[in-house]
């Protein structure tokens, strides 16, 4: 028996290879992804038995077939979970079956099997092997300038004078701050990936938490800071914690990739945006970011020129304004340099 004709062009359409075989074990269905993978025709196959058709082995010679028993096995059993198997030519297939019957007490009825490319979990984990480098990278330079210090302390303390040792322990304290800070950025990373990051939104006075942010990045640093704040600003709806973050971020980062004065600019959506809320522009007089590689930007450890980061800033950026309903682009600044513009709505947006 072989499977109606829409079956057969529905099966044909799908991106996973799929074999449909009956209570025999003989195929009733064969996909052409499906034949493609195996060398095989499709007309051909149908009628054939699963067993032979499904020439997939395992690293130690095993084949699919003998190994997971489909028609054998406890009653309850109702499919064999994905397992990486390879094809003749040694192509890995991620290889996973249903198992179907009318009731316990009976035989089974058909094994439904797909099959797909195993390209993309070489690829996910080499991304994950990258990301593991990057991240130890990362950890292991602040870590290597706490242990030298302390150890140089335990070792020369009696000779290190009061200076010396208030300039290591400085030390000490600004690469554990840098720690806790990669940390952090780390979870929210984690958090944002697996869509578990909590907001706790309120009505939020933007112009308040901006100029705070402005005057502490300005204390610190010897590159003018300015701001700009337009009139009948709304209060938007934000978790204030996360808004400084964001606003802390783009500010550092202006002060420290670009050149020249880093301008802040707060200003109320105008008229005729699709809802209302609050725009924070920063713009720097840096090199700018190339129109090309602006999409690259707001992914993880994306990073441009030589002075360092973590290269997670910017995506968490866009995975906190993103969460919050508004949104974040970047365009060119019209003194030179970059401009990121990030939308807030408002605490009555208008929105339907």
């Amino acid at each position: 028996m072989s499977a109606p004709p829409d079956a057969q062009a529905l099966a044909d359409l799908l991106p996973d290879a799929v074999l449909v075989a009956g209570a025999d074990g003989a195929l009733t269905l064969v996909s052409a992804p499906a034949a493609a993978m195996l060398g095989v025709q499709p007309d051909a196959a149908r009628g054939r038995p699963l067993s032979e058709v499904l020439a997939l082995r395992d690293t130690d010679g095993h084949r699919w077939f003998d190994w997971n028993r489909p028609y054998d096995g406890l009653p309850t059993r109702t499919g064999v979970p994905e397992q990486s198997w390879v094809l003749p030519d040694g192509t890995e297939v991620l290889v996973s079956a249903r198992i179907h019957r009318p009731a316990l007490d009976e035989p089974v009825t058909d094994v439904v099997v797909s099959m797909r490319s195993g390209r993309g979990r070489a690829r996910l984990d080499r991304e994950r092997s990258d990301l593991v480098a990057t991240v130890a990278h990362e950890l292991r330079s602040p870590l290597t300038g706490v242990k030298g210090f302390v150890q140089a302390l335990l070792n020369r303390w009696d000779k290190l004078n009061d200076e010396q040792k208030k300039l290591m322990l400085t030390t000490v304290s600004a690469d554990s701050e840098r720690l806790s800070r990669l940390i952090a950025e780390l979870l929210d990373v984690a958090r944002i990936d697996t869509g578990r990051l909590q907001l706790y939104p309120r009505p939020t006075d933007a112009e308040v938490l901006v100029r705070r942010i402005v005057q502490s990045v300005a204390a610190g640093t010897a590159t003018p800071v300015e701001l700009e704040v337009g009139p009948d600003l709304p209060e938007i709806s934000a978790d204030p914690d996360k808004f400084t973050q964001v606003v802390t971020n783009l500010v550092e980062n202006g002060v420290r990739h670009g050149e020249g004065t880093v301008r802040v600019v707060l200003r109320a959506l105008p008229d005729g945006t699709e809802w209302d809320g609050v725009e924070v522009r920063v713009d720097d007089e840096g090199e700018g970011i190339p129109a090309e590689l602006r999409r690259r930007v707001f992914t993880k450890f994306w990073t441009s020129g030589v002075r360092g980061g973590s290269g997670l800033g910017l995506y968490i950026v866009h995975g906190l304004v993103r969460a919050h309903g508004g949104t974040v682009v970047i365009t060119d600044a019209p003194g030179g340099g970059a401009r990121v513009v990030t939308t807030w709505p408002a605490v009555d947006d208008g929105r339907d």
